[in-house]
């Protein structure tokens, strides 16, 4: 074991240096955190509990720290992991600051609705347990954004293959894991799974509905429906029930509609665009499949060219020719030609020339 440690050690120097400055800033502060964890009471004072979350206390900083807030060596291999793991696949493809902007979102937004669903939770119970013992804090929450992110964007990639399970099914299997370990006993609160849970429906949201990219804003592909999350077996009752969801949202004004744009007036035949598709590499693809079209009509008419008139008259002089002689030439060799036919010949030849030559007479 000792001697795989130097190993391991040096692959994730290197991996963590070839990363941004926010992947390296996050980390370090979860280090450092973690060090000041052995003296401090980190999760009480930055992690999000319900009951100081909300009047009169105000602890509004948790909803930005807890999220970097570790007191266990494993979940600090978890949360380095997972920023690091986000750096290296999602950051190549958004960028260091959308890369920021999504590790806000999601955090925040788990965190306050993890606070709020054990505020109504003390509403219904009366057990004070729910405000004031709960912490929520550490890596479950940006855990739950980057698996749906990465369900997005390489949902078909096999991570095993004995049993075969791609990637788009992470989210779902990593909730049953969790809630498996809460229903053992293993994990001695339910604070992981509700941040889990709230983490990877606000990542989901952020980038269904208002992520900015080239092609506009969110992503409204089919394969990243909420449904999509679910088994095939119960994807309808939940694709209905989102469907009512969506519309109750659209008519607060918190979500956007999906809009099919039909431009009737484009020059090929009808162009459908939709959400989450670019309308610069449709036109790109357009002016390809024309000017490979042209190509293609341009070999054709080449291929079919008429010839020309100046060949057409040749042509026709040589079939002129030709007749002339076999004509010549059968009267030569008719039936009965002798001496006498052949003088008889030669005085039709003489005297069509003369008559062609002769001088007319009045």
């Amino acid at each position: 074991m000792n001697r795989y440690l130097p190993v391991a050690r040096q692959h994730f120097l290197g991996a963590l240096a070839n990363t941004s400055v926010v992947v390296k800033s996050i980390s370090a502060i979860v280090l450092l955190l973690y060090l000041l964890s052995w003296a401090v009471n980190t999760p009480y004072a930055l992690g999000v509990t319900p009951g100081y979350l909300f009047p009169p206390n105000f602890w509004i900083w948790t909803l930005v720290t807890h999220a970097v807030v570790e007191h266990h060596v494993w979940g600090v291999a978890a949360n380095v992991g997972t920023v690091m793991a986000c750096g290296r696949l999602l950051e190549p493809l958004w960028g260091a600051l959308e890369l920021l902007i999504f590790f806000a979102v999601v955090n925040i937004s788990a965190g306050l609705l993890a606070g709020l669903c054990y505020l109504l939770t003390y509403i219904a119970t009366f057990d004070l347990d729910y405000l004031f013992a709960v912490r929520i804090h550490g890596a479950p929450a940006f855990l739950g954004g980057v698996l749906v992110a990465l369900k997005q964007t390489m949902g078909d990639t096999t991570v095993l293959r004995v049993p075969q399970v791609r990637l788009k099914a992470a989210p779902a299997l990593v909730l049953l894991c969790i809630a498996l370990l809460r229903a053992s006993g293993l994990l001695d609160t339910a604070a992981p799974l509700a941040a889990y849970s709230f983490g990877a429906l606000a990542g989901w949201v952020y980038l269904r509905f208002y992520q900015r990219h080239s092609r506009g804003r969110g992503d409204m592909s089919d394969h990243f429906a909420f449904a999509s999350f679910f088994p095939e077996a119960v994807q309808p009752v939940v694709g209905m029930l989102a469907g009512l969801v969506h519309a109750a949202l659209v008519k607060m004004k918190v979500c956007r509609k999906m809009v099919k744009r039909y431009d009737v007036g484009a020059p090929s035949s009808i162009t459908i665009s939709l959400p989450g598709t670019d309308p610069q590499d449709a036109e790109r693809r357009r002016q390809l499949a024309l000017k490979a079209l042209n190509e293609r009509l341009k070999k054709v008419e080449d291929q079919s060219a008429w010839p020309s008139m100046d060949g057409e008259e040749d042509d026709e002089e040589d079939e002129v020719r030709t007749d002339t002689t076999l004509l010549l030439g059968q009267e030569r060799t008719s039936p009965g030609a002798g001496p006498s036919g052949s003088q008889n010949t030669t005085g039709q030849e003489s005297s069509i020339i003369s008559f062609e030559d002769a001088p007319s007479r009045s």
